[in-house]
């Protein structure tokens, strides 16, 4: 280790919570110190770890000499404070103490930061320390600062990913194996990739708060978690995979996030950002993500296409993030020196569900009989809304339909806003030759 590094004060830090990605923290910072040290030029000092019951068992990595439930006493005697708690009390109130009290904060609280992020930031600025939280949005991959730092030069269209590695596995153990959606939601459990209430997970709620944090960073743009419109994936049934397949598509839960410039017909400019289950052609790079892996896939004027992939979850890849971050507040405190701000300049609207551009697959049964096609299209057309194609099942185990006199069809949108294609389902739905709408999802990425 260089000389500086022991000539330095040690840098004190406070861990907030022990759990997976905590006890990941606490073990790299220890076993990594010598090299910490030299890339920091100081040693970094693990003073405390928080945790609600000291007496709790714990993996044997942790040093039980460092367990604390006093958050608060911990936070007041440390230069970096470590967040991995989750929630948002009382991790919101001990990271603004830590940065009352001059400490620098990295904190992998997705939830926090899409609820309640600008008070941090604020707070941050005002006291002069810095605030990082790459591990806030998928896991181990590197996407907080490329789209921070790496595009401040260029100019965001759009982000699309794939940032929940549950329902990523879900999705594709369906696509795979032709398991139903419970079927692949209790294997999730069973392996771990989700918790006994996969809420969060299969609801989109964890996406959504990850796709207010992108869309804040990419138009500096204030975006909060109700700014998302959320949809899971609790209506995606094995057939709409399957079909997906023959039509040359697979099913991922997206998170959305573009700038419109009103340029479009019927889209306002603006800033729109969703979370939901959406038909991706398997010719686009997210379609072969697999598994519980995560990817975001960003699209800039100059920088063109990028496409970000790894691990989104678990506790040593974010531990991995978060000691990045570490690293990082760490050599400003010994260099000098001070991480971006908050970036809002541009102040975009925000716009609502409705105003989103996209394409429709529908899936409808209906009479089996001359005209009924052309009442279809006519009904579309009255919305603004033309067809890019028209299918029948061509292949056995898709969408048989036993019942005489009924035939399928599979309608693919032109892209158009979601008010137009959302008022055109209703209306087709309300057609005399149409049975019922069997399934209706957005096409993205082509």
């Amino acid at each position: 280790m260089p000389p500086a590094a022991e000539s330095h004060p040690p840098l004190r830090v406070a861990l907030l919570g022990c759990g997976v990605v905590g006890t990941q923290v606490a073990r790299l910072l220890t076993e990594q110190s010598d090299d910490l040290a030299s890339r920091v030029g100081a040693r970094l000092e693990l003073v405390g770890i928080a945790v609600r019951d000291a007496a709790a068992p714990r993996a044997a990595s942790v040093d039980r000499s460092l367990l604390t439930e006093d958050a608060e006493g911990l936070v007041a005697r440390a230069d970096i404070v470590v967040e991995v708690m989750g929630g948002t009390e009382p991790a919101r109130s001990l990271l603004l103490r830590a940065i009352d009290a001059g400490a620098a904060v990295v904190t992998a609280n997705k939830a926090l930061l899409a609820e309640d992020g600008p008070t941090l930031y604020k707070a941050a600025d005002a006291a002069g320390v810095d605030i990082y939280f790459e591990a806030a949005v998928a896991g181990a991959i590197p996407i907080v600062r490329p789209v921070r730092e790496s595009l401040a030069g260029d100019r965001v269209r759009r982000v699309l990913g794939i940032v929940n590695g549950t329902t990523n596995y879900v999705l594709d153990q369906m696509a795979t194996t032709g398991m139903d959606l419970e079927e692949a939601v209790k294997e999730a459990q069973d392996l771990g990739y989700a918790e006994a209430d996969p809420t969060a997970d299969v609801e989109g709620y964890d996406a959504a708060a990850k796709a207010a944090i992108l869309a804040s960073l990419a138009f500096h743009t204030r975006v909060s978690l109700d700014d998302v419109a959320r949809e899971g994936i609790m209506s995606v049934t094995a057939d709409d995979v399957a079909w997906a397949a023959q039509t040359g598509h697979v099913i991922k839960l997206l998170a959305i996030a573009e700038r419109r410039d009103g340029t479009a017909a019927g889209a306002p400019a603006g800033v729109s950002v969703r979370v939901h289950p959406a038909l991706v052609p398997t010719s686009h790079p997210l379609a072969n993500v697999r598994g519980s892996f995560n990817a975001v896939f960003v699209e800039a004027e100059s920088a063109g296409e990028l496409m970000f992939y790894g691990r989104g979850a678990g506790g040593a890849p974010t531990a991995s993030a978060v000691l990045g971050d570490v690293v990082s507040a760490a050599r400003h405190r010994v260099l000098g020196g001070k991480g971006p701000q908050e970036s809002t300049y541009a102040e975009l609207a925000i716009l609502p569900a409705s105003a989103a551009v996209t394409r429709y697959q529908v899936r409808l049964d209906v009479d089996d009989r001359p005209g009924v096609l052309a009442q279809v299209a006519h009904a579309l057309a009255e919305h603004g809304v033309s067809i890019e194609a028209v299918r029948q099942p061509t292949a056995p185990g898709v969408s048989d339909v036993a019942e005489p006199g009924v035939a399928e069809l599979l309608i693919t949108t032109h892209a158009a806003p979601e008010s137009a294609l959302s008022a055109t389902v209703a209306a087709v739905a309300e057609l005399e030759p149409v049975r019922t709408i069997t399934s209706v999802l957005r096409v993205e990425g082509a």
